[in-house]
């Protein structure tokens, strides 16, 4: 359970309850149990009005404190409780923190297998079957869950929350605050080989890959993301980055400050992307390219080449019926033509 008090306190961490000094003794003692939408919260519920198009739902809200702008707060309903933000969005999104469910297991489990040149810190949690190599240093409070492997000479920093099946490969460097997703890959070997004079009787030759991956703070990195040291230099993810499941970063790749990858996206490699980008799903970038700050890319755009102004940009083909898109595809054809 959760009081009003501390939902307002977990809030103004990122902006303040400007109806705050309203509200009785009695109202910030009120317990709220979970989050819901505006149609099927209760009353031990929090609700939000983030978007105008939803107004009508919230005459008739149960729910137990609605978070609204100034504009909308003579609309929520007597029996629940008005908190008055200048983002409801960003006040539920930090509220939703203190709902969630958090492992109850502590300490070092027996079966984990850890290197006596390891340095854990204070209060780490080390799951079932975990492997950790040497010189390995874990930061205070970190958390991994069951079957991580963390390989030699790796740095982690505090607070830190790795779950199932992450593998971080050697001589990586991970921040503070960093959460990684079950089954994310960090420092595999990169995709680097060179041709033979025949590839198909010699093969290919593998380029060793000398480089490492550093990850700021305050990173999160989604389930089966991979993303590959460096051959040479580093591959770099900077502070504040969101990266969704299922995306491929590869070696000395460059992510600025603030940037958000969603799913199915895919970075060649020596790419430099710059600050607060915004990367839609399944976006396909070229290697040796740079990206400035402030690029929106929507989804399934193709990059090849650099972009230097920020902006919108976007690629591809929305759907159609098929036979529209094929009568299309000639035409687009013909035009290489000319």
């Amino acid at each position: 359970m959760i009081t009003i008090e501390q939902l307002l306190f977990q809030i103004e961490q990122r902006q303040p309850v400007l109806n705050k000094a309203e509200l009785s003794p009695a109202q910030l003692c009120v317990s709220l149990n979970g989050v819901g939408s505006l149609t099927d919260a209760n009353d031990m519920q929090l609700s939000f009005l983030a978007d105008p198009h939803y107004i009508s739902s919230l005459a008739n809200s149960q729910a137990g404190a609605v978070l609204v702008t100034e504009q909308y707060r003579a609309q929520v309903p007597e029996a629940s409780l008005a908190l008055v933000v200048a983002t409801p969005y960003l006040a539920y999104a930090s509220g939703s923190q203190l709902f969630a469910r958090s492992s109850s297991a502590s300490g070092i489990h027996p079966s984990a297998v850890i290197a006596d040149s390891a340095v854990i810190g204070q209060d780490v949690n080390i799951g079932p079957f975990c492997v950790i190599g040497e010189q390995v240093q874990i930061g205070a409070r970190s958390f991994l869950n069951s079957h991580v492997v963390i390989e030699a000479h790796t740095n982690i920093g505090t607070d830190c929350v790795f779950e199932s099946q992450v593998v971080i490969g050697h001589d990586c460097s991970i921040g503070s605050h960093v959460r990684l997703h079950a089954g994310v890959s960090i420092g595999s070997e990169g995709f680097g080989f060179a041709p033979t004079q025949n590839p198909s009787v010699h093969g290919w030759e593998r380029i060793a890959q000398l480089g490492r991956v550093i990850i700021g703070d305050h990173v999160r990195i989604g389930s089966n993301t991979c993303i590959d040291r460096g051959a040479i230099e580093d591959t770099v993810i900077g502070n504040h980055v969101i990266i969704d499941n299922l995306v491929q970063v590869a070696h000395n790749v460059r992510i600025g400050d603030g940037t958000a990858i969603a799913a199915n996206t895919g970075i060649a490699g020596s790419t430099t992307i710059g600050k607060r980008c915004i990367i839609g799903g399944a976006v396909g970038i070229t290697g040796h390219v740079e990206i400035t700050d402030d690029v929106t890319l929507s989804g399934m755009t193709m990059v090849t080449k650099s972009i230097k102004t920020a902006g919108s940009y976007s690629s591809g083909t929305a759907a159609m019926p098929t036979a529209n898109w094929r009568r299309a595809a000639v035409r687009f054809r013909q035009l290489g033509r000319n």
